[in-house]
């Protein structure tokens, strides 16, 4: 999956262990971990056999996040629960090093995947779901255009505590309207000298679904 930032490709734990590993080094404090299954990886030989391992599976779906610029992958996202039948599909296991949180290249790479579920493979629903907890996804779901749908009580127990999970969803009847807001976010122009957006996604989305 192609972009003008990123670039989204299947996980390769030759390629792109070394890279991760030191990206996700740049968080100290784990904090990046907290809402994931995993805990922080100390030590590369670790963190490599899980990288394998994740490789080698088909749902979840791993993917690396390529920045452009420096040919290096900075966070990951997979592709889960994978329902061909019904068309639904969800993305999760975000990880997004400090290299990448809050650039234009992350919110690229999310509407990269959509555009895959959507425009390539014909999906009716995609999905996002989230411990109840975690602030930040769900405010990251919110922005990216995807609904809340309500609360799971009691859904997970992970990390020996249990977890309410938020859900969230896009269905295909408004991906036309969402894949012309993030086009127009993506734009060049919309950025200043020193890559500052000029017009948020949330509001171009706003203006995507009010009435003409």
């Amino acid at each position: 999956m192609l972009g003008r930032l990123c670039r989204v490709e299947p996980i390769d734990a030759v390629r792109h262990a070394h890279d991760l590993f030191a990206a996700y080094g740049r968080d100290p404090t784990g904090r990046n971990w907290t809402y994931l299954a995993q805990e922080p990886f100390v030590e590369f030989t670790r963190y490599r056999a899980w990288l394998e391992s994740v490789a080698a599976g088909e749902d979840p779906l791993f993917h690396a996040i390529v920045e452009g610029a420096s040919g290096k992958p900075v966070g990951v996202a997979a592709f889960m629960r994978i329902d061909r039948a019904n068309g639904v599909i969800e993305v999760g296991n975000i990880n997004y090093s400090p290299l990448l949180q809050r650039t234009p290249a992350a919110t690229e790479a999310m509407f990269l995947m959509m555009r895959r579920v959507f425009d390539e493979l014909g999906y009716r629903r995609y999905e996002w779901k989230c411990d109840a907890l975690n602030a930040p996804s769900r405010a990251a779901a919110l922005r990216l255009g995807f609904r809340y749908e309500g609360l799971f009580r009691q859904a997970v127990v992970y990390k020996g505590r249990n977890r309410d999970t938020a859900w969230f969803s896009i269905i295909d009847g408004e991906w036309p309207a969402l894949k012309r807001a993030y086009q127009e976010w993506l734009l060049p122009t919309n950025f200043d000298a020193e890559g500052r957006q000029r017009v948020g996604l949330a509001q171009l989305i706003d203006r995507s679904r009010s009435p003409a």
